[in-house]
């Protein structure tokens, strides 16, 4: 039998917990906390890759155990809480579009894992489950800081739940790549602008997380569709071995 590495897989078990837990706050109808929660599963599922890593503890298993927390960290948690939240009262099409972004979920998690060594890491596949997930959850953190949106709003929570769950649960599936900043070539004197960014966007999140995390989030996927139509446009397709995603 295969040794198992206990500190990387308590960490990710904290993450399939923070999941759990997400789930049945959404079901109470606390989705604030659920929100928070879903948020939690991602911090956790950062450090335990980054744990394994610096201590030459990654296994298989802790790999295909990672890719099922993930499921039900970023991909049914999230679907719960759109559904309980806003997308009960829209019948059939509440259940299609909340079962369309676990699916999705699944897929892309799925196609991850097989794809694992095979494209470059300096960018995502689709958009990274945590990063979906985490749309949805800073969404609700924002409306409950924030108020916005309310029934009256032009644009009401129940649409845009509709529109979270197709459109991020499509982008997942999607092959569009998105930058993920694992092989970015901090030493370059080029990279200097990126870093004070960077360094902003943690200090405005520091200052006001509640209002923050939620544009942020929506930033980085519409700047990385611009860049995407940029490079259509520009006739710049992006390839698996393409050598200036890896400077």
């Amino acid at each position: 039998m295969r040794k198992i590495y206990i500190v990387p897989n308590l960490v990710t078990t904290a993450n399939l917990f923070s999941g759990f837990y997400s789930i049945t706050a959404s079901i109470q109808g606390d989705y604030l906390t659920a929100a928070w929660f879903i948020m939690l599963a991602a911090v956790f599922d950062t450090l335990d890759g980054r744990i394994a890593r610096l201590a030459k503890a990654t296994s298989p298993f802790g790999v295909q155990y990672d890719s099922l927390s993930d499921l039900i960290s970023f991909g049914m948690a999230p679907a719960i809480l759109l559904f309980q939240s806003s997308l009960s009262t829209t019948g059939r099409l509440g259940v299609i579009a909340s079962f369309f972004f676990l699916c999705c979920a699944a897929l892309r998690l799925a196609r991850f894992n097989i794809n694992t060594g095979i494209f470059s890491k300096a960018y995502f596949q689709g958009v990274a489950s945590p990063v979906a997930a985490g749309a949805v959850a800073t969404f609700f953190i924002f409306q409950n800081s924030t108020g916005w949106p309310t029934e009256d709003s032009l644009v009401s929570a129940k649409i845009l739940s509709l529109v979270f769950a197709f459109g991020l649960g499509g982008l997942m599936a999607s092959s569009i790549p998105f930058p993920s900043f694992k092989e970015f070539n901090w030493r370059a004197r080029s990279s200097f602008g990126y870093l004070m960014m960077g360094v902003a966007a943690m200090v405005f999140i520091a200052l006001d997380p509640e209002d923050m995390l939620f544009p942020i989030i929506i930033a980085y996927l519409v700047l990385s569709l611009i860049w995407n139509l940029y490079r259509f446009v520009a006739k710049k397709p992006v390839t698996k071995l393409e050598p200036t995603l890896l400077k």
